[in-house]
């Protein structure tokens, strides 16, 4: 079982991979969506906030870590609503595919990325489902390492 401060270190490192190989992707030429845009928030506000907690006490850790659960449940929850609009499950908001807007008109200066079309998938999974499976394991070892640590 890992310790609270393993589970920071190991969200750091999952999480920083992560976002390093999105930026990977997009400069081999598979430019993100809009909707692929906004799952990064998470990954910017948890790659940071993980590496902290690692040189913090034990309470602080708890709480960053309580947290740090909370942000990869809602980042679970965006990548299963981003690849259900790849799937057509659902629709994708109104500006899915419409470009980046400049006042009222679409901002042609910019390439069009569509949000219900998976630009890559690996395994079948596109790049939102591999967000999805990575927030919600990571949301499990962090939950699952709280949980334990307080029954002690």
């Amino acid at each position: 079982m890992l310790s609270q401060r393993q589970t920071a270190q190991l969200i750091f490192a999952v999480m920083g991979a992560v976002i390093v190989g999105a930026w990977i992707f997009e400069y081999l030429g598979y430019p993100p969506c809009d909707l692929c845009l906004m799952q990064r928030w998470a990954y910017y506000v948890i790659v940071p906030l993980s590496l902290l907690l690692t040189f913090l006490s034990p309470p602080q850790i708890k709480i960053g870590l309580m947290l740090c659960a909370a942000i990869l449940v809602g980042s679970m929850a965006f990548g299963i609503y981003h690849a259900g609009v790849e799937w057509k499950f659902w629709a994708g908001p109104s500006t899915c595919g419409a470009g980046s807007l400049t006042g009222l008109l679409p901002d042609l200066s910019k390439p069009t990325v569509k949000c219900d079309e998976a630009a890559l998938r690996i395994a079948g999974i596109s790049l939102a489902g591999w967000n999805a499976i990575i927030s919600g394991g990571l949301a499990i070892v962090t939950l699952r390492t709280l949980t334990n640590q307080s029954s002690r």
